[in-house]
């Protein structure tokens, strides 16, 4: 990767550069409407959470979890992998473009992710973000099938220091983008988070894709 920097300057440049999490949470609603280029005109739609994925509001922060590790530091984000749909792509950092929203990967690039840089990276303590594209022009994307994952399913991020994060589900859900839970999906639990996100819900050729599918995941290890 072309943008890595020394540690110490690296660390206190993505500080100065973090937005509060109550911003954050009010820009992904907004922004991740941008995650709309899919035609949404395919036979047979992305396949959508069910009820019984749905994450437990009950669970205490650490939920069913023992033995979290111990968070990891700041890093870069190479590559997410999720073997049960089959999901292997490089991920680009992503930030806010010129309106404030939060910036797609290119759609033009199927098999793309991107991690959004304005929260901690996958492995630190608090709640990553990895979003990416539910299909395009051509067919289904990244994501297109984020939505058949069960819980106990394994999401592994690989990391710019070597490390790889693996995280594991405890919940899939799709939320109207008009009544999005920001502070559910993007609260700090006090624990190394994931959150995977992507298009979802019913479609119009006017509006989109009228939800978004949201995974839930806690880091269980790192290699």
């Amino acid at each position: 990767m072309a943008w890595s920097q020394p540690a110490e300057a690296e660390e206190e440049e993505r500080r100065r550069k973090r937005a509060p999490w109550g911003v954050i949470a009010l820009v992904l609603l907004t922004g991740l409407a941008l995650i709309r280029n899919g035609s949404g005109e395919f036979d047979v739609g992305p396949p959508q959470p069910a009820q019984a994925a749905a994450a437990d509001s009950r669970s205490t922060p650490h939920g069913t979890f023992t033995n979290v590790p111990d968070p990891l530091p700041y890093a870069l984000v190479d590559r997410v992998r999720i073997p049960s749909i089959q999901v292997d792509a490089p991920v680009v950092p992503v930030g806010l473009d010129a309106q404030g929203w939060v910036d797609a990967p290119p759609a033009e690039d199927p098999n793309l992710a991107g991690w959004f840089t304005g929260a901690v990276s996958p492995g630190e303590k608090g709640t990553a973000v990895v979003v990416g594209h539910v299909d395009n022009n051509q067919g289904p994307a990244v994501f297109y099938g984020l939505g058949a994952l069960k819980k106990g399913s394994r999401v592994e991020v690989q990391r710019g220091d070597a490390k790889t994060a693996v995280f594991e589900i405890y919940g899939i859900e799709v939320f109207a983008k008009n009544n999005f839970p920001g502070d559910r999906v993007y609260g700090n639990s006090g624990i190394p988070e994931l959150r995977v996100i992507t298009c979802g819900g019913g479609f119009s050729k006017q509006n989109g894709y009228d939800g978004n599918v949201v995974v839930f995941a806690r880091l269980v290890e790192v290699r």
